[in-house]
């Protein structure tokens, strides 16, 4: 299963043979006590179960991972530092909700923001890196739901920093594990560095984290997040690593703390029994290679950015491949603009769709080589 698939005006279709084993299982989905769920193979997101993916619900302190990915990408930028010390707004003071107890007046670094924010779940935290980021809180959901877009976060739309409940305040499971997954993969350290934390001690408070997954030793569990509101219920982000792979499970509406604990588990612990990870194609590799029209070379090399893997139900038979080209495609081509589509089946079903990106850029070719090229196009028409 897959969120995006690309339109073609024509389609330049290559197979691709890619043998497994044995003969081909689909395990039952688990029962899980939810509102909605998505158990999501990392990196490729590719969803091994899901349940009303595309509900909109409220995602209550969910919401902070999209406040933290902005975080981290004001840090890499070097907009913020972790010494930056952040002076505590009346408003950040006054939030109300899960509390990391900032006082108003205070200059707190950020550092202490993050760690209280992601640890804490706090509310005033929040506020307080939002407003350092943008110079406000309704300035900085515009760019929470900018982002979101990016990401292809289709059914989202953030109108605060912290979760705290607003009927315009929305996402989906779906959307979630993209976050979730984004989030991993473009910081890997900053992830490993707050999301595995088990408490943070500020202002003389001790608070633990809200994510009882992380005391289970053989869960591997090392983040994510969790969030209630009355509206939204009990929800959890959970995320697990057992030898070489990772699973991230969204599960939204649980009716208490143990039922979002429990049922996030079993969904981790079903993609781990009934599946195994195959790597199809390196990061970088070139998959093959599609036309181009009107640039300076004719042909451009297609791939992943990230290594290409897929998990499949243990005991299966056969993976098809089939790639489809975007056509007609046309310089300027950037490097990792999508390009096309990368369709799988296992035993004659679909079994997702993923997209291709360029390797290198195509820039425009001469005014020759474009005339030439408009004249094949329109006899190809």
């Amino acid at each position: 299963m897959i969120r995006r698939f690309l339109p073609c005006f024509c389609l330049l279709l290559i197979f691709l043979s890619l043998p497994l084993r044995a003969q081909a299982f689909f395990p039952a989905p688990p029962a899980v006590a939810a509102t909605s769920w998505v158990l999501a193979e990392f990196p490729s997101g590719q969803i091994l179960t899901a349940e009303k993916p595309d509900e909109q619900n409220a995602p209550a302190s969910l919401t902070k991972l999209m406040t933290a990915y902005l975080a981290f990408s004001a840090l890499r930028q070097n907009t913020l530092k972790l010494d930056s010390p952040v002076k505590v707004s009346e408003k950040a003071w006054r939030t109300g909700g899960s509390r990391m107890f900032i006082k108003e007046g205070d200059s707190v670094p950020v550092r202490d923001l993050l760690m209280g924010m992601i640890v804490q779940s706090g509310n005033d935290a929040s506020v307080a890196l939002a407003e350092a980021i943008s110079g406000s809180e309704e300035n900085f959901a515009q760019l929470m739901n900018r982002e979101a877009a990016r990401l292809g976060m289709k059914n989202t739309n953030f109108v605060n920093a912290t979760g705290l409940p607003d009927p315009a305040h929305v996402s989906t499971a779906d959307d979630l594990v993209l976050l979730a997954v984004a989030l991993i993969r473009d910081f890997p350290e900053e992830y490993a560095r707050y999301y595995s934390q088990k408490e943070f001690r500020y202002n003389n408070i001790s608070q633990p984290n809200r994510n009882s997954l992380l005391w289970l030793k053989d869960a591997g569990v090392d983040g994510m997040k969790t969030g209630f509101t009355k509206t939204a219920g009990y929800c959890l982000i959970a995320s697990a690593k057992r030898g070489e792979r990772r699973l991230v499970s969204v599960l939204l509406g649980a009716d208490s703390e143990r039922t979002r604990a429990s049922e996030s588990l079993k969904l981790l612990n079903w993609g781990y029994q009934f599946f195994e990870a195959q790597r199809l194609y390196a990061g970088g590799q070139n998959v093959s290679s599609f036309r181009v029209w009107k640039g300076n070379k004719s042909m451009v090399n297609v791939g992943f950015p990230h290594d290409f893997i897929i998990a499949v139900p243990k005991g299966n038979d056969k993976l098809e491949a089939k790639l489809i080209s975007l056509q007609p495609l046309m310089a300027p081509v950037k490097k990792g603009q999508e390009v096309g589509t990368l369709t799988l089946s296992l035993a004659g079903q679909p079994y997702g769709e993923f997209p291709v990106q360029a390797l290198e850029d195509i820039a425009p070719g001469g005014w020759f080589s474009r005339i030439i090229d408009s004249i094949r196009l329109w006899f190809s028409s």
